[in-house]
């Protein structure tokens, strides 16, 4: 099972992979994780991010997509995995097909889950009051500006792929204003119809 979930920063998308990775036996695959365990493991696409990110610049799509490449090539991804954080553009997405098409693989479903952008708001700054009221640390992206910048970010650059995967009768939609245990019923759902 090769999925991809989508949606904006907050829609719950960190949770629902957590539980699919625990119920499927399928790994999470974070492009963020795999940059810095590729660069820790000194791999030849590792030491070229090291590099850039060293200069202060971004990681380019052809970087990110060859670390992804080697990470789906890694034993645990042979019954599938879920993309987070990836692809976040049109051209990764391209990128993503190309990949998985070399490999002789498919994406099973992209899952959106939609949301509602107020309530976003509300969700972060809730999982901020907790986080200090727990004594742990709050994130620097549960603020409430940061955010307005992350779902603008978001709109622009990953909301397109909405449509793109959609064209492709792949993109499914759950309702991410659900409970938590609500949303995971519909993935579920989604999943046993494919």
């Amino acid at each position: 099972m090769r999925l991809i979930l989508l949606g904006p920063p907050g829609a719950g998308k960190g949770t629902q992979a957590t539980r699919l990775v625990e119920k499927h036996g399928i790994p999470q695959l974070s492009t963020g994780d795999m940059l810095r365990a590729a660069v820790k493991a000194e791999t030849e696409v590792g030491l070229k991010a090291k590099a850039v990110m060293d200069a202060g610049e971004l990681v380019s799509d052809a970087i990110v997509n060859a670390i992804v490449s080697e990470r789906i090539d890694e034993a645990d991804c042979a019954k599938g995995f879920i993309l987070d954080g990836y692809p976040r553009t049109l051209a990764q997405a391209d990128a993503v097909e190309e990949m998985l098409a070399e490999k002789g693989l498919k994406l099973d479903a992209v899952i959106e889950l939609v949301v509602d952008d107020k309530a976003l708001v509300g969700r972060i700054v809730k999982r901020a009051e907790e986080a200090k009221a727990a004594g742990e640390a709050v994130r620097k992206d549960d603020n409430p500006e940061v955010f307005d910048e992350r779902l603008r970010e978001y709109y622009k650059k990953t909301a397109p792929l909405t449509g793109y995967y959609h064209a492709k009768g792949m993109r499914r939609t759950v309702d991410g204003m659900d409970t938590i245990d609500g949303v995971t019923a519909q993935i579920e759902t989604v999943l046993g119809s494919l």
